[in-house]
């Protein structure tokens, strides 16, 4: 069989929606300044909000609580920032809560920066997960205390799909007086998101991860909580970010936000489909594998499988020979040898660690995608172990 281009690395980036290709190439004619007062930046301004109000839809939110930003990194950054700043206005209500409480298996953004926070004297708790990766919001209540100003959880892991109960562990925040932040890059527009039926305080997404282009984020903000600028300098985004804004690129958010409130649900149950498929397929067809992340509490696009006796990346490299394309864990850290740390954090033993992989599913994927991954894919491992001194002598 010749290979056949199959992309299953949507975590890392999604493709570009076609109305999203359409909205931004149409906005490369507006080239004025939103803060302008003339007719040129008027007409940019009416883009921008359009592409905040389609945003905020899909999130539940009012225009007003979005926030647009360069990245979702940079988004988790200024929520973490928040207890750092010494601007009154942002430390007064909240005099002596200085403690943040993340989690062990955060997006790097986050686990980096807590880790620079930490080492400026901010008190740091990081939470542990079981076995599936998910958090225990009563666990929360021996943590939580009246020193934490903020906790940071993700909703939706990037490397094993595990959905939190996000809306579970806010109420235990809240009870204890605390902000409550969500990266939720991997969520929103995989599954339902509303803050206010979650009831959190800041919430992170990205425009690359639902079909839109790169370089631009938000940040949900809910009116009143304290509030501290990461980019200071200007006016743009109610003072919130300042440096002009990415026009096009925001124009692209909007209209993939818009397109994901329209196609999201009839899509999910297809991802769905296709994921319950491969992982039938490669139970059937491959001995010696595990599933990592929940069976239930979890997206419908991400599935990740260890391989007992092989090297993840020895797997993704041959799979690309084959043209598809999966990925070993976090795109944000797949420069490091390490074994995935949100693998490590669930308890999966370092060797397993190492022979894990990551499939990521999209709107453009199908069932012949699958077959035929289905097809290459025990090729694959066969032949890696039969190179593996990890696997001499078992089963392959």
């Amino acid at each position: 069989m010749d290979a056949k281009p199959v992309y299953l690395d949507h975590n890392a980036t999604t493709p570009l929606h076609p109305e999203v290709q359409q909205a931004m190439s149409a906005a490369l004619e507006v080239f004025g300044n939103p803060s302008s007062l003339h007719g040129f930046g008027r007409e940019a301004k009416q883009l921008v909000d359009g592409a905040r109000d389609n945003v905020a839809h899909l999130v539940g939110a009012v225009p007003a609580e979005i926030v647009f930003v360069g990245s979702g990194s940079e988004a988790n950054n200024t929520v973490l920032s928040v207890l750092s700043c010494p601007s009154e206005q942002c430390t007064n209500s909240r005099k002596g809560r200085v403690e943040i409480v993340t989690t062990s298996i955060e997006h790097p953004c986050v686990l980096e920066t807590s880790k620079c926070l930490r080492d400026r004297g901010i008190p740091v708790t990081f939470l542990g997960v079981d076995r599936y990766g998910r958090v225990d919001p009563e666990q929360l209540e021996d943590v939580v205390t009246e020193r934490t100003g903020l906790v940071s959880v993700m909703m939706a892991n990037n490397e094993i799909g595990t959905v939190q109960d996000i809306k579970g562990i806010a109420e235990v925040v809240h009870r204890h007086g605390a902000l409550f932040h969500t990266d939720a890059v991997q969520a929103v527009g995989k599954i339902p998101v509303d803050v206010r039926e979650l009831d959190v305080d800041f919430l992170t997404c990205s425009a690359h991860k639902i079909y839109g282009p790169k370089g631009v984020g938000a940040l949900y903000v809910k009116r009143g909580v304290p509030f501290c600028p990461l980019v200071r300098g200007g006016h743009q985004e109610r003072g919130r970010r300042a440096g002009t804004e990415n026009t096009i690129g925001i124009v692209g958010f909007g209209k993939a936000a818009q397109m994901r409130a329209q196609e999201m649900d009839e899509e999910a149950g297809r991802l769905l489909e296709m994921k319950t498929a491969l992982r039938q397929g490669i139970e059937e067809r491959i001995p010696d594998v595990a599933f990592n992340g929940h069976p239930t509490h979890c997206v419908p696009n991400t599935l990740n499988v260890s391989f007992d006796g092989v090297e993840g990346e020895s797997i993704l490299l041959y799979l690309d020979l084959e043209g598809i394309a999966v990925s070993t864990g976090s795109a944000c850290a797949s420069g490091s040898l390490d074994p995935s740390h949100v693998l490590l954090a669930t308890g999966t033993p370092v060797e397993r660690a190492h022979g894990s992989i990551r499939i990521s599913l999209g709107r453009a994927n199908s069932m012949e995608d699958i077959e035929y991954v289905l097809d290459v894919l025990p090729k694959v491992v066969s032949k890696t172990r039969r190179m593996s001194t990890a696997y001499a002598g078992r089963r392959s």
